[in-house]
């Protein structure tokens, strides 16, 4: 008998920093049969699930999604549940509606890693599915419903299901009561590219009051990195905004779950300044968010607790949920900009509730950001004198197998004065914190922080530093060193 954990294992598309990952020659139907069958047994065996329940499934634009779509919907019917599928759409708008019918969900999409890849990523009726929920799956001994394979629902020519158009329905709903008419008399730039839900999230901007610009629409996809903006994306922005006066340039990567917010000049917010100002927007008491996020969120003192944990919303989203009690207002981010909420929370603008969302979403930390501008009567670009000055920056060094990074960040480890040669003023070394790959700070109060890709083969490199021109300085010269040392 062939298991699910039999194609799994034989498959290099794995779990990674959330969700699988993989090359789409790697999630073939198989693949995304055995992940998403073993995924609802997991449920199933841990979670009650019952027989009939909905399960919810959406997508992103990647050439590779529909064909993949396919596979996990004739899944979840063999695992006798009832898909719901929803379509293009945001991966959070999806969470939600899930969440709401207390529902497990699943969704196809690779966020902002090139278009040859893609990705599934799952969630169980309580949220987003934790890293101690993946040893159950990828060990499923239950025999692979290997008949699927035959199935002619999974050729090609054969179309997908009719759209439920309750997540979207659902989803504007959520910030048209939450924020109604935060955005009367401003001009916002939306810079659509081919992120799922870009037609949604332009009529939500219009109906809270947004005289709204469509930008940058494509028909092919774009890996668009909230962590990594590329120069010509930055450049981009800065022309737009003067070419139609706008007031704000609005974005999101891939699957719609990481924000970019560009203020009235034209530059954009680095997405872990942004989850500092919304979650002071937002009133918050205790504050989750990775390592690598800038350290700037300590020098506010606005929260009364601070939890720094591994990158990946399943970490982060943990870590939330260790905190938990009824009188914590409780929320995290990541340096991308992915703003999650434990706890129920009142609307910066009107007040309303907001209920929780423990997964990445790109609409909250835009919208309460944009309330805390108009309500403090600032310009977004001022926001950052509320914030002491550390800059973070960040790259990538592509193709380079994690097992190279390994080794390099092993040899770091252990050898301080190749550590120095990291820091463009040769700084020496003041303090290491391993507790997701090698962060390294500097007697000068300089950061350089190195950690393997968990969703791709490339090696990361933040840095974080006084201001923009010795971070933009220091990043260019420890990724040459680094890349060097490879």
């Amino acid at each position: 008998m062939t298991s699910c954990a039999d194609i799994i294992a034989n498959s290099d598309a794995q779990f990674g920093t959330s969700g699988v990952r993989g090359l789409v020659e790697d999630l073939n139907d198989a693949t995304c049969v055995a992940y998403t069958y073993a995924f609802l047994q997991h449920l199933k065996t841990s979670k009650g699930l019952k027989q009939g329940a909905s399960v919810w499934v959406g997508m992103d634009l990647r050439p590779s999604s529909a064909a993949m779509a396919k596979a996990c919907l004739a899944a979840v019917e063999f695992a006798g549940c009832r898909p719901v599928f929803c379509g293009v759409v945001p991966t959070p708008a999806l969470a939600h509606s899930a969440l709401g019918d207390w529902a497990p969900a699943i969704m196809i999409t690779g966020s902002h890693i090139p278009f040859d890849r893609n990705g599934i990523k799952f969630y169980r009726a309580s949220g987003e599915m934790l890293k101690q929920d993946e040893a159950p799956v990828v060990n499923c001994q239950d025999a692979f419903p290997a008949s699927l394979l035959g199935s002619p629902g999974l050729e090609p020519e054969v179309a997908l299901p009719e759209v439920d158009p309750r997540a979207e329905d659902n989803w504007r709903a959520r910030y048209e009561a939450t924020f109604d008419g935060l955005l009367d008399g401003m001009v916002i730039g939306h810079y659509q590219h081919s992120a799922a839900g870009r037609d949604l999230f332009s009529d939500m901007l219009q109906g809270l009051g947004a005289r709204v610009v469509q930008l940058g629409r494509s028909e092919t996809f774009v890996p668009i990195d909230t962590e990594a903006v590329s120069t010509a994306d930055a450049d981009q922005a800065r022309s737009w905004t003067i070419q139609h006066g706008l007031n704000a340039l609005i974005s999101t990567d891939g699957d719609g779950d990481r924000p970019l917010l560009a203020d009235e000049t034209g530059t954009y917010f680095r997405g872990d300044t942004l989850g500092i100002l919304a979650a002071r927007s937002l009133q918050a008491s205790h504050v989750v968010t990775p390592v690598s996020s800038n350290g700037a969120l300590e020098k506010t003192g606005w929260f009364s607790t601070i939890l720094r944990t591994k990158i990946g919303s399943p970490h982060v989203i943990t870590a939330m949920q260790q905190v938990d009690k009824p009188s914590n207002r409780i929320v995290g981010f990541e340096a991308n900009g992915g703003f999650l909420s434990q706890s129920i929370l009142s609307s910066p603008w009107n007040g309303a509730r907001l209920s929780p969302l423990p997964t990445r979403d790109s609409v909250l930390p835009v919208l309460s950001v944009i309330a805390l501008a108009r309500q403090m009567k600032m310009a977004l670009s001022q926001l950052h004198q509320l914030l002491p000055s550390r800059v973070t920056a960040s790259d990538r060094i592509v193709d380079t197998m994690r097992e190279s990074s390994t080794a390099l960040i092993e040899m770091l480890r252990n050898d301080a004065s190749r550590t120095a040669g990291l820091n463009h003023e040769g700084a020496a070394l003041s303090e290491q914190d391993d507790t997701d790959g090698l962060r390294m700070t500097f007697v000068n109060e300089d950061v350089v922080h190195i950690r393997p890709s968990g969703n791709a083969p490339e090696l990361r490199v933040y840095v974080e530093s006084s201001s923009d021109q010795r971070a933009a300085e220091l990043l260019k010269h420890a990724r040459d060193a680094v890349a060097y040392m490879l």
